[in-house]
């Protein structure tokens, strides 16, 4: 695995979605560093990544309420537990669950594994709300995917917070998740 700056020279092989994550990225005027890798489906993968990008890759889960009418995008630190009981009381919803792939697919135009705060580009309804942990935000930088598991982005956080979620215009929020 190497780190380069920007995304690939040759994007003849890259999928569309991917493609358009670096184009978005470059429109607003953020700077990443990218690597390639195999397909990211485990922590244990997701950790290999981190030392490489010098950034931790956020664990991004996919959540709903038990009528699935209301989507959130979890980015949280990939060595806390995830509890819904504290997540639930923290955002007012009675109760959350993994919502399915075909949400995911609808919603974000991202499959299962590749699940990532880039994929809100795709939400042009902006239905899917924005959750933060707020540890994810102590770090300078944090690592995600291009809407494709198999290469990852390290970016600023500040970037995050400054220029990606506003152009998104997606509902955020900060939380505390609780460490065991």
């Amino acid at each position: 695995m190497i780190l380069e700056k920007g995304r690939p020279a040759d994007i003849s092989d890259r999928l569309e979605k991917e493609i358009a994550v670096y184009l978005f990225l470059e429109k607003l005027g953020v700077d990443f560093l990218r690597v390639d890798h195999q397909p990211a489906m485990t922590m244990e993968i997701c950790a290999e990544i981190d030392k490489v990008l010098g950034a931790a890759i956020c664990k991004n889960l996919f959540l709903c309420n038990r009528q699935q009418t209301d989507f959130y995008l979890l980015m949280m630190p990939d060595d806390k537990p995830f509890k819904t009981k504290n997540l639930s009381q923290q955002i007012g919803s009675a109760r959350l669950s993994f919502a399915g792939a075909e949400h995911m697919e609808a919603l974000l135009n991202i499959t299962p594994g590749s699940v990532s705060v880039m994929g809100l580009m795709n939400d042009t309804e902006n239905r899917v709300t924005l959750l933060i942990d707020e540890d994810v935000l102590k770090d300078d930088f944090f690592g995600c995917h291009p809407c494709i598991n198999t290469s990852s982005l390290k970016i600023k956080t500040d970037d995050l917070l400054n220029k990606i979620i506003p152009a998104l215009g997606n509902k955020f929020s900060t939380v505390r998740l609780a460490a065991e």
